[in-house]
């Protein structure tokens, strides 16, 4: 079995998570058990709806919470009528507003707040027991209840407390005591003092062999235990991002980015690291000489592949720009945003679509609000863009750091030519300079950022980018799937057979895994 450790999900997945969903089809494809660990808290949603809804599925999902009961991950099927069913005082009022059902008790100063899935089934995600204006409790359910949460009034404020973790049949499986930002675990048997120790105990439970493998794809605050708990089992760090700061490092120190710093200060114990570009990979190995006088294993392995090309079924609309990535910060969003406003003053038509959600898209609608720029950037929200990118003419990031990028792959898949900075792994992965797209020179102030990202934006709309489209779709071809794998995916076949050759990964048989992949072949 292999073991994909990550902290959370959401909505609007990162990379990593869509990383670990091209794994799990890969894996699904060649016959290689696989599951994928979440340690976080999900309190707002059910965690099954967004692993679902990225295309995991439900059998291949762990959630740490649920490990210890018997409650399997599965969407929320617990009904109103389930929950009328519970309450030993029938005389209550009954109203319902979109997702929001309350139960108001009469001759009490109790009510019950039923927080639906959706607006229109009798799906019940939550509950919350108010008495006498002071929040008691909150319930979550998928099938059935799977958790509790107990709140003491504190400050003006429901203060959270307690947690208990319920079995199918009701019985209690274990609790967390919670203090502020300290928890403790309470099973009938030992006691917990810490999330880390409780995740150390949740590996030392899937009494892993030496035929199974660890991954981590996320290791704060996580890292050690795992680490600590997982042997006889070979553990593997993926590396999703820049590994480290060249700011900060120099011929005597590096520094690490702290989201791997832990493994690879542990190098010794990590049987195998994996990059998603031969550039870093080579350049780890380089470090790891230069600065440990250690030679670790290093694989190679593409977050991604494509399953063909896609081609625009009618013309693509002219002097149009999409970007597609996390709302956040380190995307700089933004600063496309306002290259594309000057850019105007040059390509009147030019227009931008910007596909994902997150934090930063009141930020994005307020300088699109005040640049009247609402007639020609928009913001698309969270969509399948399978069939979207070779409509656009050609994709433009902000990005001045990605270990992949999936969208970027899937951008020249749909034809287009990418301006981007030129910057570790990814844009120079899939771009050639001049030839279908730009890689920009990173300048020190942002606002020279956003120049060169304009200057960029002209430059290749006066490309012919009939051409440039031609190129992208040859860049394409290496990441090719089917029909004959393109070379690196055979790259990436190769270093997983040697890999589960190495490491004994989840086979009672190396040569029947082997087989598995060179028929993908």
């Amino acid at each position: 079995m292999i073991y994909n450790f990550n902290l959370g999900i959401g909505w609007a997945s990162s990379g990593v998570e869509y990383a670990q969903i091209y794994r799990a089809r890969m894996f699904r494809n060649i016959g290689v058990d696989a599951k994928f660990v979440f340690t976080d808290m999900f309190p707002s949603e059910n965690m099954e709806h967004m692993t679902k809804n990225i295309g995991f599925l439900d059998s291949e999902v762990i959630w740490l919470y649920t490990f210890f009961t018997d409650f399997k991950t599965a969407p929320v099927t617990y009904t109103l009528s389930d929950l009328e069913k519970t309450f030993t005082d029938l005389n209550y009022t009954k109203t319902r507003e979109g997702k929001i059902c309350r139960y108001v008790f009469g001759g009490s100063n109790n009510f019950y707040t039923a927080y639906m899935v959706n607006d229109h089934d009798d799906f019940v995600h939550r509950v919350e027991l108010v008495s006498n204006g002071f929040l008691i409790r909150k319930d979550y359910f998928t099938y059935g209840r799977v958790y509790s949460e107990y709140y003491a009034p504190l400050d003006n404020k429901a203060h959270l407390y307690h947690r208990r973790f319920f079995n199918e049949n009701g019985s209690v499986a274990y609790e967390e005591i919670i203090d502020d930002d300290r928890m403790m675990y309470k099973f009938k048997d030992k006691i917990l003092c810490s999330k880390e120790e409780f995740v150390g105990y949740m590996v030392s439970q899937l009494h892993l062999t030496k035929d199974d493998v660890v991954l981590i794809d996320r290791s704060t605050d996580i890292g050690q235990s795992i680490i600590m708990n997982c042997k006889p089992a070979r553990v593997g760090t993926v590396v999703h991002a820049d590994h480290f700061s060249e700011k900060d490092t120099n011929e005597d120190y590096i520094l690490w980015n702290n989201f791997y710093e832990y493994e690879f200060n542990m190098h010794k114990h990590i049987d195998f690291y994996i990059c998603s570009t031969q550039a870093q990979s080579d350049l780890m190995v380089q470090q790891f000489e230069k600065y440990y006088g250690a030679t670790p294993c290093i694989y190679t392995i593409p977050v991604g592949s494509l399953p063909k090309l896609k081609y625009p079924k009618e013309n693509r609309k002219p002097f149009s720009l999409i970007t597609a990535s996390r709302l956040a910060s380190e995307k700089h969003v933004d600063w496309i945003c306002k290259a594309v406003i000057q850019a105007r003053s040059e390509v009147p038509e030019v227009s931008l679509d910007i596909y994902g959600v997150g934090g930063e898209r009141e930020k994005l609608e307020t300088i699109i609000r005040d640049n009247n720029a609402s007639d020609y950037i928009h913001l698309m929200g969270q969509h399948d863009l399978s069939e979207v990118y070779q409509n656009y003419e050609a994709y433009i990031a902000g990005s001045t750091s990605e270990g992949f990028g999936l969208t970027l792959m899937e951008a020249v898949g749909g034809g287009l030519p990418i301006v981007g900075f030129d910057v570790r792994y990814g844009n120079p992965t899939f771009i050639r300079n001049g030839e279908n797209g730009y890689l920009i020179s990173l300048p020190e102030k942002d606002k020279d950022k956003i120049e060169a990202l304009r200057k960029g934006i002209v430059d290749l709309f006066k490309q012919d980018l009939g051409k440039c489209h031609e190129v992208s779709y040859e860049v394409a071809k290496d990441f090719l799937t089917c029909n004959g794998l393109g070379d690196v995916y055979k790259r990436q076949v190769k270093c997983c057979i040697k890999a589960l050759e190495l490491l004994a990964l989840m086979v009672r048989s190396s040569l029947l895994v082997m087989k598995a992949f060179y028929q993908m072949m």
